[in-house]
C-alpha cells in the first residue's frame, strides 16, 4: 500500500502542467554584462558594372588615399569612381568573442550608388565607441536581389544599395570583462516590476536551497557566489536560466492605429458603464451630364454637373458592457456592438478617458 501511495503522489505531482503565466528566467531576463556591443567603420566596395558613386568628392579622395597607401600617388580629381562606393560597414560583437571568430557585417552606401550587386569590400577596420579596432571586414557583397535598368526601362528586387556579407569580419580584438570576479551575477528582468521580481527571488532561492538571491531593486536580482559555487559559476548561470517564475503581467491594451491590429493581455477588465457607437457617413456622388442644342438653332454645347448627397447613421442602441467578467466575455460584448477594428480604437480610448479601462492603454 505504501509502494502504491508513493506512485500515485509522483504521477500526481509530474502531472501537474506549468502555469500559464510561469516562464523560465532566461525568456524574460539578462545576465548584467552579457552583451553585444557595436562595431563601426568606413569602407569602399571596388567592382562595381558601373553602377557606383558619381563624382563624389569624399569617394574620390577615399580611392586616392587607398592607392597612396599602396605606393601611388594619383591627383584625385583624376579618379573615376563608377565602378566604387564609399560605404559604412556595421556589425555587432557578441559577447565573450575571442580573436580569430568571424561575425556577419552589413554594407551600406553613403553616396548616390545604385547597387552594391557584384561587389567586394576591401579592407576594413571596425572600430567601438572606444575608437579600438576590435575587427576588419572584407569580402562579396550578398545582395539577396538585383537592379536592372535600360533607357528608361527599369527593374529592381529588395533593396539594392544595402548588402550583407556573413562571416565576412575577423575577431582581432576581445573585449575584457570578467564576468565573475565581484563573486556575484546580477540578473535584469526586461520589463521590471515588483511583483515579478518577488517571485524571482523566492523561485531562485528554493532552487539553489539557500538564500543566495537578493532583490536590488524592480529590475534587478543579485546572485552571491559562495565557495561552493565559485568553482564552477558558469553551471550556476545555467541553473538560473532554467529556474520557473510565475511572472505578473499587467493589465495592458495595444492599438496600432496603421495597421489597425489591437492586443489586449489577459488581466483587462472594464469597469460596468453604458455604451453605444454610431457610424455617421456620407456619400457625394457626382454626373456630368451634357446639354445638347437642336439642329439649326442657336444654342451651345453645355456641361451639367449633378450631385447627390446622402447622409446616414447605423443605429446604435445603448448597450450596458464591462463588470467583473473574462477577456473572453469582454471581446462577446464589443463583437455584440458590431465594432470593427478601427471602431475599437475609438471605444478603448474614450473608456480610458471615462476611467472604465483598467489596463494600460498603448497606442503605437
Amino acid at each position: 500500500m505504501r509502494f502504491i501511495a508513493i506512485c500515485i503522489a509522483l504521477v500526481t505531482t509530474l502531472g501537474i502542467p506549468m502555469r500559464a503565466d510561469a516562464a523560465r528566467l532566461k525568456d524574460i531576463a539578462d545576465i548584467e554584462g552579457v552583451r553585444g556591443n557595436q562595431l563601426l567603420g568606413y569602407g569602399l566596395v571596388v567592382g562595381l558594372n558601373g553602377s557606383g558613386d558619381g563624382k563624389l568628392d569624399f569617394t574620390q579622395k577615399s580611392v586616392s588615399n587607398m592607392l597612396e597607401k599602396m605606393g601611388l600617388r594619383i591627383n584625385p580629381v583624376d579618379v573615376k569612381v563608377k565602378n566604387v562606393a564609399a560605404v559604412m560597414v556595421t556589425a555587432t560583437l557578441p559577447p565573450f568573442s575571442r580573436p580569430g571568430s568571424r561575425i556577419d557585417v552589413t554594407v551600406s552606401s553613403m553616396g548616390d550608388a545604385k547597387s552594391l550587386q557584384g561587389g567586394t569590400l576591401i579592407l576594413t577596420s571596425l572600430k567601438g565607441a572606444d575608437g579600438n579596432t576590435y575587427a576588419v571586414a572584407q569580402g562579396s557583397t550578398n545582395l539577396g536581389g538585383f537592379s536592372i535598368s535600360e533607357g528608361s526601362d527599369s527593374a529592381q528586387k529588395n533593396h539594392p544599395t544595402v548588402a550583407t556579407i556573413p562571416q565576412g569580419a575577423l575577431v582581432e580584438r576581445a573585449i575584457p570583462f570578467d564576468l565573475f570576479q565581484s563573486r556575484k551575477v546580477r540578473v535584469v528582468l526586461r520589463e521590471p516590476d515588483f511583483t515579478t521580481m518577488t517571485e524571482v527571488v523566492k523561485s531562485i532561492n528554493t532552487r539553489m536551497g539557500k538564500p543566495v538571491a537578493v532583490a536590488v531593486d524592480s529590475a534587478s536580482v543579485e546572485v552571491l557566489l559562495d565557495q561552493k559555487y565559485q568553482n564552477d559559476p558558469v553551471g550556476v548561470v545555467s541553473i538560473l536560466e532554467q529556474v520557473s517564475v510565475d511572472q505578473d503581467v499587467g493589465a495592458r491594451v495595444v492599438v496600432n492605429e496603421r495597421t489597425g491590429t489591437i492586443v489586449m493581455g489577459a488581466r483587462v477588465t472594464i469597469s460596468k458603464v453604458a455604451l453605444a457607437h454610431g457610424n455617421l457617413s456620407v456619400t457625394i456622388r457626382s454626373e456630368t451630364d451634357v446639354s445638347q442644342p437642336n439642329a439649326l438653332s442657336q444654342g451651345e454645347t453645355t456641361e451639367v454637373t449633378n450631385q447627390d448627397i446622402t447622409v446616414g447613421e447605423d443605429q446604435a442602441a445603448l448597450k450596458i458592457v464591462g463588470g467583473e467578467v473574462t477577456l473572453g466575455d469582454l471581446v462577446k460584448a464589443l463583437n455584440a456592438l458590431g465594432a470593427t477594428p478601427r471602431d475599437l480604437m475609438s471605444i478603448f480610448t474614450a473608456l480610458k478617458e471615462a476611467g472604465a479601462l483598467n489596463a494600460e492603454l498603448v497606442i503605437m
